[in-house]
Order: structure tokens, then C-alpha cells, then sequence
């Protein structure tokens, strides 16, 4: 019987982020759980495993594939108004009750996600770059599952972007180890983490540790990429004031010019025995968020409602510089080098060399402009 796990592993390849242990084990480096895995055995994500002495690594596949907004990350300081190629793979190193890519993510956890194999298209770099470029994506992005237990396949195609003048950029939990960080760093360009909670206890809950994500937000900073942070407002879970500002706190410790997105949850998955997040907490949070000194603060998941939390402002003189309405970017006056038209300040960011370059979405285009699936 040909199963998802046996799917998996015709589609894997020797790996570089482990070493070699003796009598046959492997450590994996990939993410920071640095699983020790007997031979024959899988990792805690399940889809690196150890065969006879070698870490094998997923490679040469696609489970998600698809050209998005790149505010849809969400990244807001990153070429707004660009498309960005996004790919997954399966498999994921925590269990995270509400996920919304539950079916992806869980594959080889929970039997509910067998459904996922359906999913496997076989593909090489080249063709996965010259799928994007004609799109007309900027960027590529690995997302939808946890990046960072696919790492090496990551990495090679973003070697083949770079090569074509496209940036990348990883959305993850976050929960890194400084050999991943490093193995990345030439070949990446931004980074999204998740930030799900500043308690331990949580984290505990949702498969992984706090301090492992909150090292990553500061090396990911220090080694130069290009950082935005999320935290999605759970109810009951992750939305007091005292931990909120936490978070905000910790994250201007770091730098007060990284994005903190705070976005409103819905139930999914497991976790559908609560209200979702209501606008009031959501602009609470916001709020926290600037109260702790952070220059740009977003609200997501509720267009339109946010009362101007979807702007990008300038911190110095807050003249609305990027008009947003959910993916779409509908109005853009920063000026070449990221310079505030009205008072000359820098607004911290990866943006475009020709402002009128950049893609506003108005009218018909507005309407039109959705993700495309290839």
C-alpha cells in the first residue's frame, strides 16, 4: 500500500542542516527542537527522517503553489503592492490548534490530513521560477506549511530567484536555530515571524518553546534581513493587556521600526469554541502596540474596520505615506530610498527603487486583482 509517509520519502534527499551522531543516530539543526532521531525514525514535523545514518529532507515538490499579494504574508515594509510566488510543502514542527492550513501542515500528525498527498506536484526550481516570473512576481515565498523544516529545498530555490533578480522571503513560526538562520542568510531577503504568545505555557500547548522565537526575531534583525512580526489575538488564549504589551515591548527592545501585526483570529481546526476577535480587542492591541513605543502597528483579518491601522505612516510627521484596503494597496506616496514627501524622514523598509512603479490597486483593478493559483 502506497501511504502518504512512503509518498513523502521518495521525495526526499540527503540534507545539510544535521550531524552525524554515533551508532547511526542524527541530530537535526533544522529548527529548534534539534531532534536526536534513531535510524528509521522521523523527527517531531515527520518529514525529516533518518535513513541508515542520513538525515533525508524533503525536495522537489510543491503541496501549495500560488502567486499572492505580498501584503497577504503579511509583509506591509516589503516592495508593497508586489506579487509574491508562494510554495509549501507539507508537515509542520508544531500542532497549532487553530491553523488555518491545518490540512498542510498536519500531514503525517493527524490522519484528517492523509487528504493532503492529493495535493504533491512534482517540480524542479527552474520551472517553479519561470512559473513566477511569468506571473510577474518580485518575490518568492515559502509559507503555507512551516518553512523551516524544509529548509534545504528552500534554499535552493531561492538560490535560482536570486539568480533571476527575485527577492525571498520565509513566513514562519519562528522557531529557528542560528545554524538555519545562517544556512538562509545569503539567500534570503525578509522574514515573517509568528509571534503566538510571550507565556511559556502557550507555547508549550502549541508544540514549541517562547525563547527560541523571541532569539530569532533579534538574530533575523541583527543578520541584516528585513523583519515583520504577527501576533495573531486568540481569545482567552493570548489577548490580555499584560501580555500584549509584552510582546510589543520586547519586539522595540529589538527595534521600534519592525512592523507588529496584530490580526484577528477565527475559529478553524480544533479551535472553534470561541468568539472571534472582536474589533475592540483588536484595536486594543494596536494601541498596546504603540503605547510600547513601536513605530508601525497593523490590524488584519478585518479590512476596512480597523480605523486606520492598515496605513503606513510616517512616525515623524504621520502623513499617510501607503493607503491599504486588506491585500491591496490603493494609494502610495513614499518616494525613492523609502523619504517622506512632506518632512524628508526615512520610514524603515524594503521598498521600490521607482515609486510610480509600484502596483495601485484602484477601480477595476481593484475588483480584479485576487491570488492566482498556477
Amino acid at each position: 500500500m502506497d501511504t502518504l509517509a512512503s509518498q513523502l520519502d521518495r521525495m526526499s534527499v540527503p540534507g545539510d542542516l544535521y550531524e552525524k551522531l554515533q551508532g547511526g543516530d542524527v541530530r537535526c539543526h533544522a529548527c529548534a527542537h534539534r531532534c536526536l532521531i534513531h535510524a528509521g525514525r522521523r523527527g517531531i514535523c515527520q518529514v525529516r527522517y533518518n535513513r541508515a545514518g542520513v538525515l533525508m529532507v524533503p525536495w522537489g515538490y510543491v503541496a501549495s503553489l500560488q502567486s499572492d499579494p505580498i501584503e497577504k504574508k503579511p509583509f506591509y515594509h516589503f516592495l508593497p503592492g508586489e506579487d509574491a510566488l508562494t510554495f509549501g510543502m507539507l508537515g509542520c514542527d508544531f500542532h497549532c490548534g487553530y491553523c488555518q492550513n491545518w490540512v498542510t501542515s498536519q500531514a503525517l500528525q493527524d490522519e484528517a490530513s492523509n487528504m493532503a498527498g492529493n495535493y504533491i506536484r512534482a517540480i524542479d526550481a527552474e520551472t517553479l521560477i519561470a512559473f513566477g516570473r511569468r506571473m510577474g512576481a518580485s518575490i518568492v515565498a515559502s509559507s503555507y506549511n512551516e518553512p523551516l523544516i524544509t529548509t534545504e529545498w528552500a534554499h535552493h530555490i531561492f538560490t535560482h530567484a536570486r539568480a533571476a533578480g527575485m527577492k525571498c522571503v520565509y513566513v514562519s513560526n519562528g522557531f529557528a536555530t542560528p545554524e538555519t538562520l545562517d544556512y538562509l542568510a545569503p539567500v534570503l531577503d525578509g522574514y515573517k515571524v509568528d509571534l503566538k504568545s510571550m507565556q511559556e505555557s502557550v507555547y508549550r500547548q502549541l508544540g514549541g518553546k517562547l525563547q527560541p522565537v523571541l532569539d530569532t526575531i533579534r538574530a533575523t534583525h541583527d543578520r541584516g534581513l528585513w523583519v515583520e512580526v504577527v501576533t495573531l489575538i486568540v481569545p482567552e488564549l493570548n489577548d490580555s493587556v499584560d501580555e500584549l504589551m509584552a510582546a510589543a515591548r520586547f519586539i522595540a527592545s529589538v527595534s521600534a521600526e519592525i512592523p507588529w501585526h496584530v490580526t484577528a483570529f477565527h475559529g478553524d481546526y480544533r479551535m472553534q469554541d470561541r468568539e472571534n476577535t472582536s474589533r475592540e480587542m483588536l484595536l486594543r492591541a494596536a494601541e498596546i502596540g504603540q503605547e510600547a513605543g513601536l513605530q508601525h502597528v497593523y490590524a488584519g483579518n478585518l479590512p476596512g474596520h480597523v480605523e486606520g491601522y492598515e496605513q503606513t505612516r510616517c512616525p515623524h510627521c504621520q502623513t499617510t505615506l501607503i493607503g491599504r484596503q486588506g491585500f491591496h494597496v490603493t494609494s502610495y506616496k513614499l518616494l525613492p530610498g523609502g523619504h517622506c514627501p512632506e518632512c524628508g524622514q526615512i520610514v524603515a523598509g524594503v521598498w521600490a527603487d521607482n515609486s510610480e512603479s509600484v502596483k495601485v490597486d484602484q477601480g477595476e483593478n481593484f475588483r480584479m486583482r485576487r491570488p492566482r493559483f498556477l
